[in-house]
């Protein structure tokens, strides 16, 4: 047969063991991939959650910015004017799920840089004080909302790239071996047939030989036992005619 390999017990013996390991990178697969679409599940729901608390956040930031110019003014130019280094920064991290990296964001906020402490000194310092820390909450939101966004992108790849390798173990590679253990099978019960009626065949001709060479023994022992009483007998007959 084209494309098989040879028939014999080493390969026999190969190929059960490439079945084991596959059966087991299968099942371990098979698990990654589970636990990749539970973590999915979850990502999605905090999505959600996240998602109505940056609705409803942008719309206390729009008041609280509001209240601000009614209480204090415009400010931005003297923000713009303070603005030198930035007060929160955003870190790159990495989250393990089931050997998967995910990425994630952080908000590092440094107390030292701020610049809002005096503005609104001579009115509304304290509705300045509330509108940025309601910015900077929403700003921690979408900084979440980003990092999960981020890692869902990522987590619906390596489901999808995990779920082929599942599918390719299940229904490609586990029976094509198995397909050829139950070829290699075959082959050596059907040379194990061969070899026993090829010995049972020696057997019987042997049989059959020692059995002819029996009856050859037997006829040539009867012929030499009339042989011999043919002698007997005439040796009898000479003796008759002799007179004393």
């Amino acid at each position: 047969m084209s494309g098989r390999p040879p028939a014999n017990r080493m390969m026999l013996a190969a190929f059960k063991a490439r079945s084991v390991g596959a059966k087991k990178g299968h099942s371990l697969l098979k698990k990654k991939r589970d636990a990749l679409k539970s973590r999915f599940q979850q990502m999605l729901r905090e999505i959600v959650d996240t998602k109505k608390e940056v609705g409803r956040g942008m719309r206390d930031a729009v008041y609280s910015i509001a209240k601000m110019s009614w209480a204090a003014g415009d400010v931005s130019s003297q923000v713009l004017e303070r603005a030198r280094k930035p007060e929160c920064t955003l870190n790159l991290g990495a989250m393990n799920v089931a050997g998967v990296y995910l990425p994630v964001f952080k908000m590092e906020k440094d107390g030292s840089r701020d610049i809002s402490a005096n503005i609104g000194v001579a009115g509304g310092g304290t509705v300045v004080q509330q509108c940025k820390e309601v910015h900077q909450r929403v700003l921690k939101l979408l900084v979440k909302m980003a990092s999960l966004q981020t890692s869902f992108v990522t987590l619906d790849d390596e489901i999808k790239m995990t779920s082929r390798r599942v599918n390719a173990l299940e229904y490609v590679l586990i029976p094509r071996i198995n397909d050829i253990i139950a070829y290699i099978k075959t082959e050596l019960d059907e040379a194990e047939r061969e070899e026993f009626f090829r010995v049972k065949k020696v057997v019987d001709n042997k049989k059959k030989k020692a059995q002819l060479e029996r009856k050859e023994q037997g006829l040539r022992d009867d012929a030499k036992t009339a042989s011999a009483a043919a002698n007997a007998g005439v040796i009898e007959q000479r003796d008759a005619d002799v007179i004393f």
